[in-house]
């Protein structure tokens, strides 16, 4: 089972030009559509006067949720070869947005598709890519006296402590790598038993 996956650690920048058109590209680490849509609102204010701001971006683990767009760019000339360069280097909860001014010449169809897959992957190279896990949260409940049985558990196991409510009953929100969750839950319910 594959429970780590790669990101870029940083936002970083890439450019390219050909034929006096520039092509500022940008890369961030995202993890839901709001920070997608707030980053490229950002992109649209700040540069506000350039004909493009094309975009693509891979999130989640297993890398299921994906766009891009060409932004009035012809049809896949800019998202397509975006989005292949993030796939190019298997990275997910990235966006890269490319930004072109246009110089005044026309580029053509493949002269598109080189700039904009050129802009990005000069944008990533310059990205610091780091591999994460993919985590689990396993919530359970248990009674006072359980404490130290659970505690003990929780220290044997190294999950990441989310959240936690000590009462009569207690509870306990735990993180934990996706490949060990099974086993964490195991030898909690072992407990109930012990």
């Amino acid at each position: 089972m594959e429970d780590t996956f790669k990101t870029i650690a940083a936002p970083a920048q890439g450019y390219y030009t050909e034929k006096r058109s520039k092509f500022y590209a940008f890369a961030h680490h995202v993890e839901t559509l709001d920070q997608v849509k707030t980053i490229l609102d950002g992109y649209r204010r700040q540069y506000h006067d350039a004909r493009h701001c094309c975009y693509a971006y891979v999130m989640g683990a297993e890398r299921w949720d994906f766009r891009a767009v060409d932004d009035g760019e012809p049809s896949s000339t800019a998202g397509k070869p975006i989005l292949g360069q993030i796939n190019a280097r298997e990275l997910t909860d990235v966006l890269v947005c490319v930004v072109r001014y246009y110089g005044g010449v026309n580029l053509g169809t493949g002269g598109l598709i080189t700039a904009y897959r050129a802009a990005a992957a000069d944008a990533l190279d310059h990205s610091v890519v780091e591999e994460r896990l993919v985590e689990e949260l396993v919530t359970w409940r248990f009674s006072y006296p359980m404490m130290n049985a659970v505690m003990r558990v929780v220290k044997e196991m190294q999950p990441r402590i989310i959240g936690q409510t000590f009462d009569n009953t207690c509870e306990i929100q735990l993180s934990i790598r996706k490949s060990l969750a099974g086993e964490l839950r195991s030898r909690l319910e072992a407990l109930n038993f012990g």
